[in-house]
């Protein structure tokens, strides 16, 4: 098993401060491509992620599934918001963050919607199915946003790990590429480049 696809791995990354995953700014790419009118979106292995409160402003009750407690910390202390905790839920206003495995999580068809910014991408190849058919499992319907990272897989081992276009589509028949954008970054470029991708997960398609 990689380790990546261990709470083990997730706990040392946010101990350690290997975060280079966790952005200062929302995701451009979700603030163009979300679609979505309100409703409960479910965001899984959120980080401390600043795209859960863009969610939340836009009228969304916003549910992130996250391992580690210190990531689980840092965003409400860097929105300045002192939740309220019950369990292992910590709420404030429209953002709960449920910390804990995302597998264990369970609310049958509970949300409106996915965002996946970097969830699918940091899974290794035999645990997206499952992860998925999980995710499939929590959703009334297949709608969201979904966002890949595409590179030689072979010059890097991950996480992020390259999440190509047919593996998308083999996972989600109902997304569609709606921007492709070069990653602007020397240690990309010194592997030949990399690719964040958006996808529209929609039940219509």
């Amino acid at each position: 098993m990689h380790p990546a696809a261990t709470p083990a791995f997730w706990h040392e990354r946010w101990t350690s401060n290997q975060i280079g995953f966790h952005q200062a700014t929302t995701n451009e790419l979700l603030s163009r491509h979300w679609h979505l009118d309100r409703g409960r979106v479910i965001v899984p292995l959120c980080g401390a992620s600043r795209d859960l409160a863009w969610l939340a402003a836009r009228g969304h009750s916003v549910v992130g599934v996250e391992f580690s407690e210190l990531a689980c910390a840092r965003f409400f202390e860097e929105h300045e918001l002192l939740p309220e905790r019950e369990g292992n839920r910590w709420r404030a206003g429209a953002v709960t963050l449920v910390q804990g495995d995302f597998f264990a999580f369970s609310e049958p068809g509970a949300f409106d919607a996915v965002y996946d910014r970097a969830a699918l991408i940091a899974l290794p190849p035999g645990v997206r199915p499952r992860y998925v058919d999980h995710l499939r499992h929590l959703l009334r319907a297949p709608r969201g946003l979904l966002i890949g990272f595409e590179y030689d897989q072979q010059k890097r081992d991950g996480p992020p790990f390259a999440v190509m276009a047919s593996e998308v589509r083999a996972l989600w028949p109902e997304a569609v590429e709606v921007e492709r954008r070069p990653v602007d970054e020397e240690r990309w470029r010194a592997l030949g480049g990399a690719s964040e991708v958006a996808w529209r997960i929609t039940a219509a398609a």
